[in-house]
């Protein structure tokens, strides 16, 4: 079996039964079909993005370049730290956490040097919120931390206020000579103000190619620096990333799990009326990647006012106890697209113990991972049952391998859905406003400010 893979027949009929209206004839997917042609198209426009450069992401997997200059950074300036700080937001952040956790263990931080192979402790600085950026610098002792800005423009309004801030802190420790030395940017080869200061004052920088946007940026030294610091196999994900490039590029429908997942989340939408995509894996450690792909796929996508689907990220089963009932017997405008983890390190054997108690006695033998893995199969024959869809991506075993199979896997997706869409989904307009607007507030030079509407007490309780 690959490393992962696709199952989607629960979006078909005649597996969901009697309510056809929520179901796909799978005839439509075979070569000639109407599924199949929206699909060559979309292939067609990967591959046309590929050639000219634009799709900047496809080429990750074999910049061996940029990948060997990351994993110097990280063997060499990255281990003289006891503690790095990521300090991002949304695509300079997400995709870095999702592959921590995913790979690190779960109490990375707590964990003694020896436990953590003398790697450093790995913190993601995120929200601009002075609660948290307060309580993570009183906590790591700034002579042992490096500091990784992250920012492709190298002007993001939350990442750079915090930047001031730590920058001010290291400098009242450290004096001036010393602040330099523990901070490392990540951005723009060319442009942008973390590029001029890294020039400026000799601050170590990793590019981020031009042709990479932010939320396509995990397989990049966005991802990559936390990664290697902390022992990640980078080569290993880069590896699983190529190869599922290359079965997303076939021509196939049937065997191109992108193309496969492209079409049938946008006849969800369009055709069954479902477009709220609900990304659930079952295993804590994808609790991350389910938030990296909640921004992939509603800032891809999210530009028609009247189409375009709205992800939610969910996780099995501490959802099942909070969504299950809305997506069981809800409105009937969602697809679930669950993750199955296959063969784990630790399944935990549940002892055989108090059999005088039924509740109790029915769970010993089994062990927790069968339990989670038994909820998602009674979660989704239930789904059926009722003619709800959803799919499931099953990985073989959650290693950097299959976790670069799957970042793959998921943006060539947005990418060939972008073209079912008719929209860019290598754009963010929407965002661009409350940027303006904000710099105008602030008092940024060269942006005017706005005038705001007025706040009428009349509104007020």
């Amino acid at each position: 079996m690959s490393p992962v893979s696709l199952n989607y027949g629960n979006l078909l009929q005649p597996r969901l039964g009697s309510d056809a209206a929520k179901a796909l004839d799978p005839e439509r997917l075979a070569p000639g079909g109407e599924l199949d042609a929206r699909f060559q198209a979309a292939l067609e426009r990967v591959r046309e993005g590929r050639r000219s450069g634009e799709l900047g992401f496809l080429d990750l997997p074999d910049d061996q370049r940029l990948a060997r200059q990351v994993q110097e950074v990280a063997d060499s300036f990255g281990q003289w730290f006891h503690t790095l700080v990521v300090v991002g937001i949304g695509g300079s952040s997400l995709g870095g956490r999702a592959i921590a956790e995913a790979l690190l263990d779960r109490h990375w931080n707590e964990a003694s040097d020896e436990a953590r192979d003398h790697f450093p402790r790995l913190h993601f600085l995120e929200n601009a919120d002075p609660d948290s950026t307060a309580a993570l610098l009183r906590q790591v002792d700034l002579r042992g931390a490096l500091f990784n800005v992250v920012s492709k423009s190298g002007g993001t309004a939350e990442t750079m206020a915090q930047y001031l801030i730590i920058e001010d802190r290291l400098r009242e420790a450290l004096g001036d000579e010393g602040v330099r030395g523990h901070l490392l940017f990540t951005t723009d080869p060319e442009r942008g103000a973390l590029r001029r200061l890294a020039l400026e004052r000799e601050i170590p920088a990793l590019p981020v190619p031009q042709n990479v946007g932010g939320r396509f940026s995990v397989l990049s030294p966005v991802g990559l620096l936390p990664a290697a610091t902390t022992g990640v196999d980078v080569g290993e994900l880069l590896a699983g990333a190529a190869e599922m490039r290359a079965r997303c590029l076939r021509d196939d429908l049937r065997r191109n799990p992108a193309g496969l997942l492209s079409v049938l989340l946008h006849a969800a939408d369009t055709e069954l009326d479902c477009p709220v995509h609900v990304f659930m894996p079952y295993s804590d450690r994808l609790r991350a990647l389910a938030l990296w792909f909640q921004q992939l796929w509603g800032e891809s996508l999210g530009k028609a006012p009247t189409a375009g689907p709205t992800p939610l990220a969910a996780l099995g089963a501490v959802d099942q106890h909070s969504l299950l009932q809305l997506l069981m017997e809800g409105p009937r405008d969602k697809v679930v697209i669950f993750v199955r983890v296959g063969r784990r390190d630790e399944p935990l054997e549940l002892p055989a113990t108090h059999a005088e108690h039924p509740e109790l006695a029915y769970l010993g033998g089994h062990t927790l991972d069968e339990l989670l893995d038994t909820e998602l199969r009674a979660t989704t024959e239930a789904l059926r049952r009722r003619g709800r869809p959803s799919l499931t991506l099953q990985v073989e075993r959650l290693d950097a391998r299959s976790l670069g199979g799957l970042f793959m896997l998921l943006q060539v997706t947005t990418v060939m859905a972008g073209a079912h869409y008719g929209v860019d989904p290598l754009n963010q307009p929407g965002v661009e406003l409350g940027k303006v607007l904000t710099s105008g507030l602030l008092g940024r030079e060269g942006v005017e400010p706005p005038e705001m509407a007025a706040d009428d007490e009349k509104w007020t309780v």
